[in-house]
């Protein structure tokens, strides 16, 4: 905490003097879960867990004409994970700290802990509904082509700690990433394009080598009136150690407002997977990589978070209808669940049918930066679901949550 205070006094002084913009905004939210059934099936013998987590997190940002810089200090924690009299926090850490110089109009460089944020969230995203949420340690370059055309080139290199010579990479994530986004505007078309190159390190005879994977597509948005309609496709090709990969993704999606305070829409994805009977060694089953995994597939997820890699992949077709007035909001989203290759059971061939999730949620603004949000899930699941997560399908699966969160901006000052 002295550091902290030490910090905010430090760049209070800084800015008084030079800034153009000082701002501090504190992001606090506590969130208790209900979970019976969340991720994997619950079967009889297992009661449900009951717990509360919580981020705290303080954000510095910084502007003026020649630069911009983000600092965002963060404690995580579930209630009573340490005691009350601890001296310590292992948790504590910073989720961003990153510099940008503005080289040009037209260019600018971004070097730090940074949120990696693009499109939909489907392949690059900051997963911001877990309290850690998700950042790299990374290089960019910014470029403005046009006002209505950008392009980004990112990259980063990991490595354990500081050493005097190579050292095997031991965190399971890329040990190098570089990645190309283009997005332009035209009309009411918005177009995007990704090229993503993903290092991963493994051991060869003891000696680490690093496979090279590539995730390559476009998304398009159409925005006209009451209606909105997106679509992307990507696909996946290189190494992952020594095999190969051959995997592909497609979806759609459609959104219409009869009024101001309803929205429906309607859609699907298509992540490709591979037979359960398949013995080549091929890797066919696609992987959103660094996505926010948890914005898909159902809140409950069953799928694409910290789960379901190299699997049979997914199709799911889903329905949504949203209503807001005032204070409150409403969502609710229920899931169609397929397996995009098939199932087995031993030599048994499963239905694809997986299962149908309802998704509820409930919003209201208690207060100017005071939000409360409810949710409540369920899974219907079939009898492949068994087979390919376990547990037992019989006993109702379920999961609720509350969520509390305060963003205010505490302090802003304009030289």
């Amino acid at each position: 905490m002295r550091f902290f205070l030490t910090l905010v006094c430090c760049i209070f002084s800084y800015s008084i003097l030079l800034a153009q913009q000082f701002d501090i905004d504190l992001d606090i939210r506590v969130r208790p879960e209900y979970r019976n059934g969340f991720s994997i099936l619950a079967a009889d013998s297992l009661e449900p867990a009951v717990f509360a987590n919580q981020r705290s997190r303080l954000i510095f940002n910084y502007k003026n004409k020649f630069m911009q810089a983000k600092v965002s200090p963060q404690n995580i924690r579930i209630w009573g994970d340490v005691l009350t009299t601890a001296k310590g926090d292992v948790y504590s850490a910073f989720h961003e700290a990153w510099a940008e110089a503005f080289v040009s109009k037209k260019f600018s460089f971004r070097v730090g802990r940074q949120e990696l944020s693009y499109d939909d969230l489907r392949i690059l995203g900051s997963v911001d509904w877990l309290m850690q949420a998700r950042s790299h340690d990374a290089f960019l370059c910014l470029f403005k082509l046009d006002s209505l055309h950008v392009l980004h080139v990112g990259g980063a290199y990991n490595a354990n700690k500081e050493s005097l010579f190579k050292e095997t990479y031991l965190l399971q994530q890329y040990k190098t990433l570089q990645y190309l986004w283009y997005h332009g505007e035209i009309k009411h078309l918005g177009i995007s394009a990704l090229v993503l190159n993903n290092g991963m390190p493994y051991l060869d005879n003891r000696k680490e080598k690093i496979a090279y994977s590539q995730t390559i597509g476009a998304r398009f948005t159409y925005h006209s009136g009451k209606l909105n309609v997106d679509g992307a496709s990507y696909f996946q090709t290189g190494k992952i150690d020594v095999r190969k990969v051959k995997s592909s993704y497609l979806s759609a999606n459609v959104h219409y407002k009869p009024v101001k305070s309803i929205n429906m829409g309607a859609g699907f994805e298509f992540l490709s997977g591979k037979d359960g009977n398949d013995l080549a060694t091929d890797i066919k089953s696609f992987n959103p990589l660094y996505g926010t995994n948890h914005k898909f597939n159902g809140y409950m997820d069953y799928f694409y978070v910290g789960n379901h890699t190299n699997s049979v992949g997914l199709t799911d077709v889903y329905f949504n209808l949203g209503w807001s007035k005032n204070k409150f909001s409403l969502l609710l989203a229920p899931h169609y669940f397929m397996s995009s290759a098939d199932l087995y059971l031993g030599t048994d061939k499963q239905d694809n049918y997986l299962g149908t999730e309802i998704d509820l949620t409930l919003g209201y603004k208690l207060l100017e930066k005071v939000t409360l949000t409810a949710g409540y899930s369920q899974m219907f699941a079939a009898a492949s679901m068994e087979v390919l997560k376990g547990g037992d399908k019989s006993v109702t699966q379920n999961w609720a949550y509350l969520s509390i969160i305060f963003n205010p901006r505490m302090f802003s000052h304009k030289g």
